[in-house]
């Protein structure tokens, strides 16, 4: 087989099994651990019933979305309102062509040199995975406006203004990692971090940008564009079935997209541990395969505990009031971004 048939394999290798395990596993094991940890923190057992501990309940759920008469309100602007869902899945799945989800490796020697595992490696990565993401908000504010619904339009105004208010606290948290490693090539930012990892001179970053993408998911303390309780879930109150199914994936694989970039950006990435690498103890991850599948499960439990994270939150805080909501992300977390900015720059500086 030709060198050209081999990296041809290797590329469709990883476009399968990065978008199998996302779409494919995390999302639907992600839903049960949601359920099952709400289950807990209410007192009540939760899914229990389709499948060895309830683990098939995402697939039976699944099943009936996909099967599911497509109800199309008879007041709705159709176009828009069938393109929505759609657009909702596509950040979600632009986002995860430039994540590396491991060291770059020959596996093994398969190659002469060692090939980064990500679908397409963009040296400007990080700005990537940043304009697409934010791209998001597009299919809340078609899928509000396009319902005729006040209470759609509602959460797609909410959805606007919510945006704007974090994505430029975000944007500046992310700022402060770009002159720490000197690169917007994520790879690069994880090799930089093999000394210290940045969530130590970057911790005032790391506290602007997590609330930022727990608003990025429209999650709880954060979900006004939904608020169940005020807004009838907001801007998909008229999706139903596969449609209202798309929303929902995208939810949960945006969540594994922000944990990953939190990852990558404050907690070394691949990396073992802050000042010892996986050289240093001995194993190489980029020329031996059971290196690259150690390096590449130490990132995917970093990843895990990110998304417990937004499991635990959901279910033990309480939602944020809109004022409150504009005041964090304009009175507090962008000044304490321009402040980090300036503290990071100067250090560096002298």
């Amino acid at each position: 087989m030709s060198d050209m048939a081999v990296m041809w394999l290797f590329l469709l290798g990883k476009i399968l099994l990065f978008f199998g395990i996302v779409f494919g596993i995390v999302a639907p094991i992600m839903i049960w651990v949601e359920r099952k940890v709400a289950g807990l923190v209410q007192d009540r057992i939760g899914p229990n019933r389709v499948g060895p501990f309830g683990l098939l309940q995402s697939l039976a759920d699944g099943i009936k979305l996909l099967l599911k008469e497509p109800l199309l309100p008879r007041e709705v602007n159709k176009p828009y309102y069938l393109l929505a869902p759609i657009i909702s899945v596509i950040p979600a799945a632009l986002s995860f062509a430039v994540i590396p989800f491991g060291p770059p490796t020959t596996l093994g020697g398969l190659f002469e040199t060692p090939q980064r595992l990500q679908i397409a490696s963009l040296n400007v990565g990080l700005l990537f995975v940043l304009a697409v993401t934010s791209l998001s908000v597009y299919s809340v504010v078609l899928a509000g406006w396009s319902s005729n619904n006040k209470y759609s339009v509602l959460g797609a105004l909410r959805a606007s203004a919510q945006m704007i208010s974090y994505e430029l606290a975000s944007g500046l948290a992310v700022v402060s990692v770009i002159l720490l490693s000197g690169s917007v090539d994520l790879v690069h930012i994880v090799d930089a971090q093999q000394k210290i990892w940045f969530i130590f001179p970057g911790i005032l970053s790391f506290f602007v940008f997590l609330p930022a993408i727990f608003a990025e998911t429209n999650r709880i303390p954060f979900d006004l564009p939904e608020a169940e309780a005020e807004l009838v879930v907001g801007y998909h109150t008229e999706y139903s079935g596969i449609k209202f199914g798309l929303f929902f994936l995208s939810e949960y694989s945006i969540m594994t997209t922000v944990s990953a970039m939190a990852v990558l950006f404050f907690f070394g990435g691949w990396e073992l541990l802050p000042g010892f690498t996986w050289a240093q103890a001995g194993i190489d991850i980029q020329n031996t395969l059971i290196g690259t599948v150690l390096a590449t499960s130490w990132f995917a439990l970093k990843v895990i505990v990110f998304l417990f994270l937004f499991v635990w939150v959901r279910w033990t805080l309480p939602r944020f009031r809109y004022d409150q909501l504009m005041g964090l992300g304009w009175k507090r977390l962008l000044p304490i971004a321009i402040f980090n900015i300036f503290i990071i720059a100067g250090v560096m500086a002298f």
